[in-house]
């Protein structure tokens, strides 16, 4: 029997209210006391006014991680598919709560729900698209006739100008007027939190139920083997560029140099970010018979507006001139929010009344950490 996997619900958590751009260090806190030298340039590149945070005025947190994903899970419940319904559950994070137990089983416990298949996917932007892979081929197999995935991230608790204080007071001893390295305080202002969550099914909805996606493909590819970490936490470079993990590092590193903070080489993601995750769609494009001009929506995974300009020119250069007024984004009043970007893109196009049936659209997801790549096709029925 041949079988098909269609998204027939999705939904979105977003904590507290936005946040403006003036407003962020009065939540994240001042490091030494002292404004960000680095948040006006970065906030100007990456383009993005407002974001979500779950943390309040005082720096205490609102939700957990899982909490946040949880809230999304259980915005798909409806008269037709209940809490009880769910066969499998599939949850992705960059950072979930606490190293044991899994992500998903915190979720699980979030929901209350038991006696269920569970499955958690680690990486950075990438594990939300892995999170959906995993539950869409369980349908393919006949594993299970349906599947609820979530990505969710809590990016502001490791950005609170709180966990810095012990490697800036180091730093203080050595020079007159310390301030935390760029690699570190760049990804502040890149980085938010929220979920996203769809419903995998096996049956679309029916004619007056609304419409589904039927996930035509999902292709992903690594290309760890050929290029150095770019983006990591819990862990630091030596001075030959290796990655040293923090369990081989005394505990009073972590705390000193800022270990489990999450920095990025941005060297490193300039020079390959858009060349290869380019290069790859185009392998997926033509070995799936696929042209620029059958795709009706292209949701890209922008982690700043700074890459745009970069990637029109890339896929204009490698044939694949998709226009402008196909492209959706919403990284301007959403923020970055890591796994769970295309989920959020998905759910506001889903939820826009612009898709009609037969429509399709394109996905790629970029993952910086060591390069990993995702790229899905939906088509709309």
């Amino acid at each position: 029997m041949t079988y098909k996997t269609y998204i027939t619900a999705m939904a979105k958590y977003l904590p507290n209210e936005p946040v403006a751009n003036d407003h962020m260090e009065e939540l994240l806190g001042k490091i030494n006391g002292r404004p960000s030298r680095a948040r006006s340039i970065v906030l100007k590149n990456n383009g993005i006014h407002s974001r979500h945070y779950a943390i309040d005025t005082e720096g205490n947190f609102t939700h957990t991680n899982a909490e946040l994903a949880a809230n999304a899970i259980r915005e798909l419940f409806s008269p037709s598919f209940g809490i009880g319904d769910m066969e499998l559950l599939c949850c992705a994070t960059t950072i979930p709560d606490q190293l044991i137990p899994s992500h998903a089983a915190m979720v699980q416990g979030c929901l209350g729900c038991s006696d269920i298949e569970i499955v958690s996917t680690a990486g950075v932007c990438c594990s939300g698209m892995m999170a959906m892979k995993y539950g869409m081929m369980s349908i393919l197999s006949g594993n299970t006739k349906n599947a609820v995935c979530a990505a969710s991230e809590h990016a502001s608790s490791m950005f609170l100008a709180r966990n810095f204080e012990t490697e800036i007071a180091n730093l203080t001893k050595l020079e007159s007027r310390p301030i935390l390295a760029f690699e570190k305080d760049f990804l502040r202002w890149m980085l938010s939190d929220g979920a996203g969550a769809v419903l995998l099914q096996s049956q679309p909805n029916s004619e007056d139920g609304g419409i589904s996606l039927q996930i035509d493909w999902i292709d992903t590819s690594s290309f760890a083997g050929q290029i150095d970490v770019c983006m990591y936490a819990g862990a630091k470079k030596d001075g030959d560029g290796r990655l040293i993990g923090w369990k081989t590092l005394p505990p009073s590193a972590w705390l000193d140099q800022s270990i489990f903070s999450v920095k990025q080489d941005v060297s490193i993601l300039e020079k390959h970010v858009i060349k290869l995750g380019v290069q790859k769609l185009s392998e997926c494009l033509r070995r799936h018979d696929l042209k620029a001009e059958d795709i009706d929506y292209f949701l890209p995974h922008l982690s700043s507006e700074y890459f745009r300009a970069p990637l029109i020119e890339e896929l204009q250069e490698q044939g694949i001139p998709i226009p402008q007024d196909r492209w959706f984004t919403n990284l301007t009043h959403v923020g970055n929010v890591g796994s769970a970007s295309i989920y959020l893109m998905l759910e506001e196009l889903f939820s826009s009344g612009r898709l009609d049936r037969g429509m399709k659209i394109l996905c790629l997801v970029p993952e910086s950490a060591r390069f990993t790549y995702a790229i899905m096709v939906l088509t709309v029925c």
